[in-house]
């Protein structure tokens, strides 16, 4: 039987750091590091460009990413900064509500960053989001 290699936390995020930096598939999301200097690689800034077709097409969508000590064993949390309306997205705050998003209901341990914002932006494509009222463009949660 094979033997499962668990990569320690810092080893894991700078190789998302890496990726994020270099970029990686179509570009529609992007993410990384808030501050340079962070030696936890705990804050995290994202970025997920509008599902075509949709609404949202067109518009740049900012997030803020934490990863805390339990990340990658437990998802990260993150909340937008751009308003938007989202079924997963509380519209107080701006978080995403983990029970209303797939990915972080079943998480695994290879999940990364780029999974979460990949999914987020996968909702807006969804029939139940494009339908619902958009709140105006360049506002904020905070």
């Amino acid at each position: 039987m094979a033997e499962v290699v668990i990569v320690p936390r810092n080893f894991r995020l700078l190789d998302e750091l890496d990726k994020g930096e270099k970029g990686f598939g179509d570009g529609s999301v992007s993410y990384g590091l808030i501050e340079p200097d962070d030696i936890l690689l705990r804050n995290w800034n994202g970025t997920i460009l509008g599902a075509p077709r949709t609404p949202f097409e067109n518009n740049i969508f900012s997030l803020q990413i934490v990863c805390d000590e339990t990340y990658p064993t437990a998802p990260p949390r993150v909340r937008f900064v751009t308003k938007v309306n989202l079924t997963c997205v509380d519209q107080k705050t701006g978080e995403i509500i983990p029970s209303k998003l797939a990915i972080f209901q079943r998480w695994k341990y290879d999940n990364t960053i780029a999974d979460v914002l990949t999914e987020i932006r996968g909702q807006m494509a969804l029939k139940e989001n494009s339908k619902l009222p958009q709140p105006a463009e360049g506002t904020t949660f905070f």
